[in-house]
């Protein structure tokens, strides 16, 4: 917080700083973008700047091809103001429907013109200080870059930023944006009745929706079926990752043995998982566990059960089938990363230790594990985070279910093996079609994945030691 407040008090004394100590053409810059870098020359640098300025004041009092931006900022506090119905029709001579403003689109053009108003203020201080740059540049008796040395400098020394202005760009458009848009969701009431065009027009509810989703009256609320998802969610992901973390470790520790013929044998078997589509095998195996599955048939046939027992009908056994399968596609990836990083284990330290006395245990312990959490910890972390959205392995083995009778009340059918990201598919996918509560869903998932990263990530050996390896 230091740093930010000191880097907003030297912005301010420069901008103030170089209207005071600036020339006239430095002075102009703060009026006509490019007027610096145009009176000295940089004819090229200049029209860029001047044209931006022009576009970006023709698009926001005139519009470019549609409405201005002043209209969307207009419009975005109500999000529209008429919605569609019935006018007459005098060539018709009868009603006929009509659409009128459009909430979505109002929202959608409101924010990308609140981002075009923060380029716009980015790219005048940029003037500004490249009209300072070039006075102090003169002053100095020096020569001004001209349009063919900013060329060859994108070329050469700023090449780093001909590569990253697409990447850049990309980001802002296809992520930031859609979180933000995401984001301002939340405050709305956009649902299936709601559609802010066809239907109605939606509007801001304030805080309404997240007072929805953490209320406590009674037992099918929104919290208590929310803390109920969030709480399976993390225990979901804790078992989804380290059963096959460390049953992957085992699995290659076993396979590697020197006593172990066939090596590249049980290696094909474990990857033949991986081969195959995990969409068919998924739905493969669920239709396994069905009533009248092969599973069934199989305890039927042998006197285990007298009647069928129906696996994706109860809780306790859902919850633990999807753990148990998650186990049989999952070892396959981490036995192959687990052997490529013990190939690379130095064996010196092996042969040291067997030396000092050490068992095969210690040696896991003190030598192998250590080595393996350093070289994989990143991924364990990005692996939990992952799996806490792992929607395929829990909509294709039981699309959340058994359905919670408790739950009721809540949009989507809410299931036990639902994770939040499943439930906030069916949020979405449903009759209501709760696009506002999904938003609200999806940001208390950022926050919760967000602190858990952070918090693990400043605790992994690699983080905190990263010079240990070497």
């Amino acid at each position: 917080m230091t740093k930010f407040f000191k880097a907003i008090k030297n912005e301010v004394s420069d901008f103030f700083g170089t209207f005071a100590k600036g020339d006239f053409k430095t002075r102009l810059s703060y009026v006509v973008m490019g007027a610096g870098n145009f009176l000295r020359g940089q004819l090229v640098r200049g029209f860029i700047f001047l044209a931006f300025e022009v576009l970006f004041f023709i698009y926001m009092f005139m519009g470019l091809g549609g409405n201005s931006g002043c209209y969307w900022l207009s419009m975005l506090p109500s999000l529209g103001k008429e919605g569609p119905g019935e006018v007459y029709d005098e060539f018709y001579d009868q009603y006929v429907y009509a659409f009128n403003d459009n909430s979505f689109q109002i929202l959608l053009y409101g924010v990308l013109t609140i981002f075009l108003i923060v380029a716009f203020v980015m790219s005048w201080r940029a003037n500004i200080k490249q009209a300072k740059a070039a006075q102090e540049t003169v002053a100095a008796g020096k020569k001004l870059n001209k349009f063919k040395d900013d060329l060859k400098s994108l070329v050469d020394e700023g090449f780093y930023k001909t590569l990253l202005a697409l990447p850049v760009t990309g980001i802002m458009v296809f992520t930031v944006l859609p979180i933000v848009f995401m984001i301002l969701v939340a405050f709305t009431n956009y649902d299936g009745t709601h559609d802010g065009y066809v239907t109605n027009l939606f509007t801001w509810q304030g805080l309404k929706n997240f007072k929805t989703l953490f209320a406590m009256n009674g037992s099918g609320s929104y919290g208590k079926i929310f803390l109920g998802i969030l709480g399976w969610t993390i225990v979901w992901a804790f078992f989804a990752t380290f059963s096959n973390y460390f049953l992957g470790i085992l699995t290659a520790l076993m396979i590697n043995r020197k006593t172990i013929k066939f090596k590249k044998v049980w290696r094909t078997i474990f990857v033949l998982t991986i081969a195959i589509p995990q969409f068919i095998s998924l739905l493969y195996v669920s239709k396994m566990f069905d009533k009248s599955g092969l599973i069934n048939g199989f305890l039927l046939k042998w006197g285990v059960l007298s009647t069928p027992y129906d696996f994706w009908g109860h809780a306790f056994s859902a919850r633990l089938l999807v753990i148990l399968i998650n186990i049989w596609i999952g070892v396959p990836y981490l036995m192959l990363i687990a052997t490529g990083i013990l190939l690379n284990i130095p064996q010196d330290l092996y042969e040291a230790a067997k030396i000092d006395g050490a068992s095969p245990t210690q040696q896991f312990r003190h030598i192998t594990m250590p080595y393996m959490l350093f070289i994989t910890g990143p991924y364990l972390l990005t692996s939990f985070t992952g799996n806490m959205n792992n929607f395929n392995v829990i909509y294709l083995l039981s699309a959340g279910g058994p359905t919670n009778s408790a739950a009721t009340s809540a949009a989507g059918s809410v299931g036990y093996t639902d994770l939040l990201v499943t439930w906030l598919f069916k949020i979405t996918t449903g009759a209501e079609s709760q696009y506002y509560m999904a938003s609200v869903i999806g940001i208390v998932i950022f926050i919760v994945v967000s602190i858990i990263t952070l918090v693990v990530y400043n605790l992994l050996p690699s983080n905190k030691n990263e010079g240990d390896l070497q």
